[in-house]
């Protein structure tokens, strides 16, 4: 594995949107300004993204390995993001996660995630 090429998508000076590399695939953080105001509509939409990297590369939520899950404000958002997580999250699969509280670089951004998926 480790003379497998780094195959990098949608990559920027400042990014890699994804990379594969073996039979794993990164993904850099996922916002959705644009979902709405309200952690729901933005963790919906985050949720949706990432479900199109995902079937892009050929695999799905089901072969999620980890989620890296920041909120703007924790207090406030957890238990509205996790009630659209709970519901996007196939039962008997959920990755391992973690959720934690930073100030995201966006004002508009309410909830970030970072994950990794098997292919």
């Amino acid at each position: 594995m480790p003379n497998e090429p780094l195959i990098r998508q949608q990559t920027s000076v400042r990014l890699s949107r994804t990379i594969r590399h073996g039979d794993m695939l990164y993904l850099s953080g996922i916002t959705a300004a644009d979902g709405g105001s309200d952690i729901q509509g933005q963790t919906r939409k985050v949720l949706e993204k990432l479900d199109e990297f995902l079937r892009l590369n050929g695999t799905d939520k089901t072969r999620l390995v980890s989620a890296q899950i920041w909120l703007r404000d924790i207090d406030r958002d957890f238990k509205g993001m996790n009630e659209v997580w709970d519901q996007w999250t196939p039962k008997d699969a959920a990755p391992t996660r973690a959720a934690g509280e930073c100030r995201l670089a966006d004002p508009a951004v309410l909830v970030e995630i970072i994950a990794t998926a098997a292919l």
